[in-house]
Formats: structure tokens, C-alpha cells, sequence
């Protein structure tokens, strides 16, 4: 069983960077190693639905973000430590939000796309990280 902790959120100001990390700790997803995931940055601001914002395959290949983040946040990986990261730079108040990190077993294909694998299909999820703009 996967488990996902994300740490690294806080109040900011607009402009401002942060950066969040999803540790992953666990053996193994569907027989595949935590290895070879997907893995995602989702966010939920109060009364707005749930989005998402970047997402990467572990084994290596491209990765994608929502419009909303294009150019100012950047989605890595460390899979030597396990762990996710999101940077977010010129932070603006509309990025508040609950952050989440999400993984999924995965072959690499499909591609990881924001598209190709929402919310629902991820099968391990953190509990989110608050990430405040003012």
C-alpha cells in the first residue's frame, strides 16, 4: 500500500515561491514498484472544484500542466527518495488552495496526462498541503 504525505505549504504573498513535496513510502501498486507510477499535483480551493494542476510519469518522458500554472510551476521528481515535488513560482492569490499529491501504477503508457488520468483513476492520494495567497 502506497502512502503519500505532502508537507511544504504556507501563507504567502502574491509573487512570491514555494515549493511542496510528496513523500512516498510503501511497497507496491497493482504488482508494479512505487517505481512506476504516475504521479500528480491536484488542487481544491473552497467552493471550487477540484483541479488539475501538473503530472509526471516516474519512468522519465514529459510532463503537463494545467493552464492556469503554464510557466510558473514546475512539477520533478526524485525517485531515488521517493518523492514528488511542485514548484510554484510568481504566486498569485488565485493559487490558493488545499494541494494534493496522487499516484497510480502505470506502465508510462498512456501518457500521464492531465487528461488521460483525472482525480478518479488515481488510486493513492495524500491529505493535502494548504497553500494561502495574499
Amino acid at each position: 500500500h502506497v502512502q503519500l504525505v505532502e508537507s511544504g505549504g504556507g501563507s504567502m504573498q502574491a509573487g512570491e515561491s514555494l515549493k511542496l513535496s510528496c513523500a512516498a513510502s510503501g511497497g507496491t501498486t497493482s504488482g508494479l514498484t512505487i517505481r512506476e507510477v504516475c504521479m500528480g499535483w491536484f488542487r481544491q480551493a473552497p467552493d471550487k472544484e477540484r483541479e488539475a494542476v501538473a503530472s509526471i510519469y516516474s519512468g522519465g518522458g514529459g510532463t503537463y500542466y494545467a493552464d492556469s500554472v503554464k510557466g510558473r510551476f514546475g512539477i520533478s521528481r526524485d525517485n531515488a527518495m521517493s518523492t514528488l515535488f511542485l514548484q510554484m513560482d510568481n504566486l498569485k492569490p488565485e493559487d490558493t488552495a488545499m494541494y494534493y499529491c496522487a499516484a497510480v501504477g502505470s506502465s508510462g503508457w498512456p501518457p500521464c496526462t492531465l487528461s488521460t488520468i483525472p482525480w478518479d483513476e488515481y488510486n493513492f492520494r495524500g491529505q493535502g498541503t494548504q497553500v494561502t495567497v495574499s
